[in-house]
């Protein structure tokens, strides 16, 4: 499990099939065993709290997005903060839980050199595709209509070298800047040997 701080009242937590595995859970069990999830959001929500050094109190939404073959993103934000940034803990949570799935793979990396040592290892297990874009100082690479065979593999190697996002490929399309349409392993791979 993998917890980054977004904002004062938002933290963002990446569970792996086997974090969920280990607790005894698959993503398909979030409509089927609500006592066993609603366990891990408060333990969740207790690690996070304990990570950060805050407290969580009252309202809190709980945004979970499926990754195909890698695990789930949570973000969960709490609805009240108060003036010095801290989160108040009154022993109450009310959780109300969105749950979204992406069938395509998308990863964000901090430096191109991440992304070219990426292609040259996705070269080694014979996946090529994918498009590269450009936002907020950072690198997105989206790999999709992969067989799903090949999207098991690609989710294990993206993940050495990059994150996962949550950023919707809409989004990522409307905002960001495309650098490599299609043939994103092909393209680098020629470029940089």
């Amino acid at each position: 499990m993998r917890l980054e701080r977004l904002t004062a009242n938002k933290i963002k937590i990446f569970l792996t099939s086997d974090d969920l595995f280990d607790r005894g859970l698959s993503k398909e069990d979030i409509w089927k065993d609500s006592i066993k999830w609603n366990q891990l959001f408060h333990d969740m929500l207790e690690e996070a709290s304990e990570e950060f050094d805050v407290d969580i109190q009252g309202s809190v939404a709980v945004e979970v997005f499926s990754l195909q073959a890698q695990g789930m993103i949570l973000i969960i934000t709490v609805d009240e903060v108060i003036e010095d940034e801290e989160i108040l803990y009154d022993g109450f949570i009310e959780m109300q839980v969105r749950v979204e799935g992406y069938e395509d793979l998308l990863y964000e990396f901090d430096e191109f050199e991440d992304i070219i040592g990426l292609a040259k290892r996705l070269s080694t297990v014979n996946i090529y595709g994918g498009s590269l874009y450009a936002w907020n100082n950072r690198y997105y690479l989206l790999m999709d209509n992969l067989e799903s065979e090949k999207n098991i593999r690609a989710a294990c190697v993206l993940s050495e070298f990059g994150n996962a996002s949550i950023l919707s490929p809409y989004v990522l399309a409307e905002y960001g800047k495309r650098i490599i349409e299609n043939q994103a392993v092909e393209t680098i791979l020629h470029f940089f040997k």
